[in-house]
């Protein structure tokens, strides 16, 4: 899996999500996890978590970490299988560093208050993740963590690359630990 970290703050707003965005814009053909920052403001209309749409929660961060993976070839169950990786790999880097995370499902929560949002959908011809973490808490709609403003996080860009190696890694690993069974 090829993975960027993309310098530029991109404003996070749902439409992102859409097969072929990380080719289309980073030239980044195939199975790919990218991460930028900036804000994330999300409207209904652009949701595609049916159940935030029929609760009316859009998702708003003054200050997001966002990763985009597409991947091919796969199913939408497999591609939540892989959210829930990515969303442990997360789990594992901020544990690592020395912070206490509780997940739920595909949510990771820091003193009880959100730290993540994260989805994943099919499209025609891949599978697409977005995994959001707050680096900011100001400004959210419900009580949140962020990585800076509640964890005093400052190397948000080394942190994001040690996910994605993790992530690409993990996947890696997965695909070659099935190549050394034989069949029974």
């Amino acid at each position: 899996m090829k993975t960027l970290y993309i310098d530029n703050e991109i404003k996070y707003i749902g439409s992102q999500l859409a097969p072929h965005w990380i080719y289309k814009n980073f030239n980044i053909q195939g199975d790919a996890i990218v991460a930028f920052c900036g804000e994330c403001d999300v409207k209904l209309s652009e949701m595609v978590d049916i159940e935030d749409v029929i609760n009316n929660e859009p998702i708003y961060s003054k200050s997001m970490l966002s990763f985009i993976t597409e991947q091919f070839n796969i199913e939408l169950v497999e591609g939540v299988f892989r959210q829930r990786l990515l969303i442990f790999c997360i789990k594992e880097t901020l544990e690592a560093r020395g912070f206490i995370v509780k997940r739920d499902g595909d949510d990771l929560f820091i003193n009880d208050k959100k730290l993540t949002v994260s989805i994943a959908t099919k499209s025609l011809t891949s599978v697409l993740i977005h995994s959001g973490i707050n680096i900011l808490s100001q400004d959210a709609p419900i009580p949140v963590s962020g990585l800076k403003s509640d964890l005093d996080m400052n190397d948000i860009k080394d942190f994001a690359k040690e996910v994605m190696t993790r992530y690409s890694k993990e996947l890696e690993d997965i695909v070659l630990a099935s190549t050394k069974v034989r069949g029974v």
